[in-house]
């Protein structure tokens, strides 16, 4: 399936924004949907709406049935040994809070150490400051070479004994490096620590093996992945789960209650307390079928193709500073001198293209990278080299448009 095919999928790109054919070069942020999620979607809702597990009338099998297939597809997905080892989470934030609030208040303590780097999004940040408020540990930082990236080297010298938590981005959503987690995983566990690899900018555009990985945790949410918002998923090894106390508590998760004790279910339902997402994990279900039809390394080509040609192309546009290795995932994050990455959001809006502005959720980088903001350009699998001369002649248009106003 080519690209022009893989468009039509998208009802939402076949439309003008201000007068202009849309450009979407936001998908870091959040991906569009194709048909075949928005109608799964509909189906549930008009056909089998149902709670799950508690009934055994037929919609609330039929529900049931969805919601545990999801679970099942996206073990496949990425490989991990058992369904068991999949927790239902609202995304990616609240599966590194899980762990944090779970596995590292009762595994912390004074004079221990949790490591992760500068680049981390302050979803991976912020649950691991509070952490180390919590139970006295220290917070350190894996040092950026000079174009963004980590060296393995540096990764040794920071991670001790000491050090029980690692916790790093696959994929940076600011910068595009592609962090080697497999060989920090190994350095982690020489030392007996754990890690956990923030995946929400991997597992959308590249296969994912977390066995092979050998990471510990593994978090990434479906909305980046052409699923629905509200939907994400949190990998762990079973004998650290097994061991690790729910966060939540109420309705699904429990086992017996009693009026001063009460006991837990077994994996994965534990973690899932409360009525869960059940039309969102039935929508992740299909958009992992969707892009295994695709096939993850066509989509990694595509966009390894997309930002190499991007670099090219922004390259030749007077005054643009690109931040980042040339090796990169599918995003370039670039500044435009002497115009606000904002301003130049607004202007590239007037012409239809959709692009990010501002720090990103990443303000320890931005202060890295020496500035306040940047504007950034994402693609995924349904955009073209096309889109990416749109941009680049909606550069040179507001940086023509503000050279006259100054």
């Amino acid at each position: 399936m080519n690209v022009q095919e893989i468009r039509k999928l998208f009802p939402i790109l076949d439309q003008q924004v201000n007068g202009n054919p849309l450009v979407y070069l936001d998908s870091a942020a959040t991906s569009q949907k194709p048909i075949q999620v928005i109608e799964t979607l509909e189906t549930y809702y008009k056909e089998y709406n149902s709670n799950v597990h508690r009934g055994v009338h037929t919609l609330g099998t039929k529900a049931t049935d969805g919601y545990e297939g999801a679970r099942e597809k996206i073990r496949r997905f990425i490989n991990a040994s058992s369904a068991e080892e999949v927790i239902f989470t609202r995304g990616t934030t609240t599966a590194i809070n899980t762990v944090a609030a779970s596995y590292g208040r009762a595994n912390l303590s004074e004079g221990d150490e949790i490591v992760i780097t500068p680049m981390e999004h302050h979803s991976n940040i912020i649950p691991w400051q509070q952490l180390a408020k919590a139970t006295g540990a220290a917070l350190k930082y894996i040092p950026l070479q000079k174009d963004g990236s980590i060296s393995l080297e540096d990764v040794k010298s920071t991670i001790t004994a000491n050090t029980k938590i690692v916790a790093v981005m696959h994929v940076s959503n600011v910068l595009g490096v592609i962090n080697p987690v497999k060989e920090i995983a190994q350095i982690a566990h020489k030392h007996g620590g754990v890690m956990l690899v923030d995946g929400a900018q991997s597992t959308p555009h590249m296969k994912i093996d977390v066995q092979d990985l050998n990471c510990d945790f593994y978090a990434f949410s479906a909305h980046k992945m052409c699923g629905p918002t509200g939907i994400g998923v949190l990998y762990g090894k079973r004998e650290l789960l097994n061991n690790m106390e729910p966060v939540e508590f109420g309705g699904e998760m429990i086992d017996f209650v009693g009026l001063y004790e009460s006991t837990w279910k077994e994996l994965p339902w534990k973690f899932e307390g409360g009525t869960p997402i059940i039309a969102g994990a039935i929508g992740l279900g299909a958009a992992i079928d969707f892009l295994e039809d695709i096939g993850l390394e066509n989509i990694a080509r595509h966009e390894h193709e997309l930002a190499q040609y991007a670099l090219e192309r922004l390259s030749e546009v007077e005054g643009m500073t690109i931040y980042g290795p040339k090796e990169r995932a599918g995003l370039v994050t670039f500044n435009l001198e002497e115009v606000h990455p904002h301003d130049v959001a607004t202007v590239l809006d007037a012409e239809g293209i959709a692009v990010r502005a501002g720090h990103h959720c990443a303000q320890p980088l931005m202060k890295w990278l020496d500035v306040s903001s940047t504007a950034r350009a994402s693609f995924y699998l349904y955009n073209t080299k096309e889109e990416i001369d749109v941009l680049v002649k909606g550069l040179q248009k507001t940086k023509e448009y503000f050279s006259d106003v100054f």
